[in-house]
């Protein structure tokens, strides 16, 4: 099983988006997760770490400057979608990154407070 560490620019950067209210409350993540050739189109206009800077987790032992590298996207790319971060945390909880699993709930907690979630 892949392990993955925690990616600090995109803790920030969903932080960041959620201080500026760049968030969406109500969305099927299945709907509108980026698919395959939305991540390569946003791959041709901007660089790897913009790409990560989109995903919890760093695939440990994964290659730099590869989509394997990245892992537990939360937005669609230009928003932090709540239920992106509660698929994060599904997901991360599932097959036990507990770290992961951590900073995505602590995300969605401020999102809430953000948005006045009680």
């Amino acid at each position: 099983m892949a392990r993955y560490a925690v990616n600090d620019p995109a803790v920030e950067r969903a932080r960041d988006l959620i201080a500026k209210r760049q968030y969406v409350l109500d969305s099927d993540w299945g709907d509108v997760q980026p698919s395959a050739d939305v991540q390569n189109g946003y791959l041709e206009r901007h660089s790897w770490d913009d790409y990560g800077a989109w995903h919890l987790g760093l695939t440990e032992g994964a290659n730099d400057e590869t989509k394997a590298r990245f892992a537990f996207v939360y937005g669609d790319f230009r928003r932090v979608h709540r239920s992106g971060l509660i698929a994060c945390v599904y997901r991360a909880s599932e097959w036990r990154h507990k770290k992961v699993e951590l900073a995505a709930h602590s995300l969605l907690q401020e999102l809430d407070e953000a948005a006045g979630i009680e």
